[in-house]
């Protein structure tokens, strides 16, 4: 039985840092120092209203390539910003990481180069079709990898029925299903998405999904969560929250104080 991540037992939120467009990428406007400075600003800003947990993710790379086209310089690139994260965040504030597309590999390394507690993996079992191409499971190697890594303290959430994807191919096989060959396959946790960025998930499907489980790991949320729709997955492990946080609920644009207040203040009326 792995140990509780988070200090709660229920609807803890997770932030997303974006990081800016990294060297090499077509949208990169700046260098390193500079994507440094936006980072230390946000994740200042996420500590300073007690975040329950954040998350980085190289979101603003589009278009993104699959783990086989990266280069090394994502993965020194998000160490460098991750270690960063992880010294501004209190140690008891768990910090993880995300590489576009499915570089779950390249996540892990990163997260055991900065000390970080998990990853956000996509794929983890059954194959899709994903915007950036075909994503095949990953849960065998993957784990395998963690292991020679000796990385076996860094938990691994997994999406399932991950946004952005068509899942035609695996159209028999129905989230629960899923999630309980997640389950089988030794995952850490599990992540219930919308179909795309900022779109609710189903509050049925969250519901499928923890009973699928039996309630042994933990299910979280992945997109879409707002103050108005918060009380729908309030028995959700975890929130993770990017583009409500931000100005006019776009994740593209900076940090809204406000916005942050009003997520923080709804998740405490159910902890």
């Amino acid at each position: 039985m792995r140990l509780r991540l988070f200090e709660k037992a229920c609807c803890n939120i997770i932030g997303m840092i974006h990081v800016p467009a990294l060297p090499g990428t077509p949208n990169a406007t700046c260098g390193m120092q500079e994507i440094l400075e936006r980072v230390e600003h946000e994740a200042e800003i996420l500590k300073r209203h007690n975040m329950h947990g954040v998350i980085i993710e190289n979101m603003h790379d589009t278009p993104y390539c699959l783990e086989r086209d990266l280069g090394p310089e994502t993965t020194a690139c998000m160490s460098i910003l991750a270690s960063k994260v992880r010294h501004i965040l209190p140690s008891s504030v768990p910090v993880g990481v995300q590489i576009l597309a499915a570089a779950n590999k390249s996540a892990l390394a990163v997260a055991l180069a900065a000390n970080l507690q998990f990853v956000r993996v996509e794929g983890f079992v059954y194959s899709h079709v994903a915007d950036e191409g075909w994503i095949d499971a990953c849960a065998g190697p993957l784990l395998r990898y963690r292991k020679q890594l000796s990385a076996s303290h860094i938990h691994v959430f997994a999406d399932i029925k991950k946004k952005h994807s068509a899942h035609a191919v695996t159209a028999d096989v129905n989230i629960a299903e899923t999630a309980s060959a997640a389950q089988f396959f030794n995952v850490d946790g599990v992540i219930v998405t919308g179909t795309s960025t900022g779109v609710a998930a189903s509050p049925e499907e969250l519901k499928t999904v923890t009973q699928a489980v039996k309630n042994k790991i933990p299910v979280l949320i992945g997109s879409g969560v707002t103050p108005q729709n918060m009380h729908q997955f309030k028995d959700a492990t975890g929130l993770i929250i990017g583009s409500y946080l931000k100005y006019d609920g776009d994740w593209q644009n900076q940090l809204d104080e406000d916005r942050i207040r009003e997520i923080m203040d709804e998740a405490n009326k159910y902890q």
